[in-house]
């Protein structure tokens, strides 16, 4: 049989819930200030299916462009072909949580702000992955030369 090409085609796992996550949302959800400039990450929200955006939107992180009382309009890159074009897309409140993206940005730039009234030198992100510095690993204990053995048929089947 052939596929169909429909809006939620290919979704069975994108729009399904985690166990014991089921359900409709919180009042959270749609308690959550929004504020233009705000990043927020579109996740649809399958209980919902009013206004649910497109599989392309899900898991994107965009930044907000308008508030209305129901939804926010979220402008996001999208790739078309070798291009990536700034789409301007609406989605309810159910579908946009508040991300987490600017978090490290915003302590490190308080953090900053506060060593500078102190008169300190101001602190520099480091990334996680750097490589130790070099050194010489000294040996312990004598080291031993493993050498293969050779197969003998006549002793490994006793005929």
């Amino acid at each position: 049989m052939v596929h169909s090409y429909g809006y939620r085609a290919g979704t069975r796992d994108l729009f399904s819930k985690k166990a014991k996550k089921a359900g409709m949302p919180n009042l959270t959800r749609y308690l959550t200030v929004y504020k233009a400039g705000d990043y927020v990450d579109i996740i649809g929200d399958p209980a919902i299916q009013k206004a649910l955006p497109h599989k392309v939107y899900h898991g994107k992180t965009g930044i907000v462009w308008n508030v209305t009382p129901r939804a926010v309009g979220v402008i996001v890159n999208k790739k078309v072909g070798p291009r990536i074009i700034r789409k301007r897309v609406n989605v309810r409140v159910e579908h946009v949580r508040k991300s987490k993206c600017q978090d490290d940005l915003k302590a490190r730039v308080a953090a900053n702000i506060a060593l500078q009234k102190e008169g300190k030198k101001r602190t520099k992100r480091t990334p996680a992955g750097l490589p130790r510095a070099a050194s010489i690993v000294k040996r312990t204990k004598t080291v031993v030369e493993l050498r293969p053995e050779f197969f003998d048929p006549l002793k490994a089947y006793k005929v």
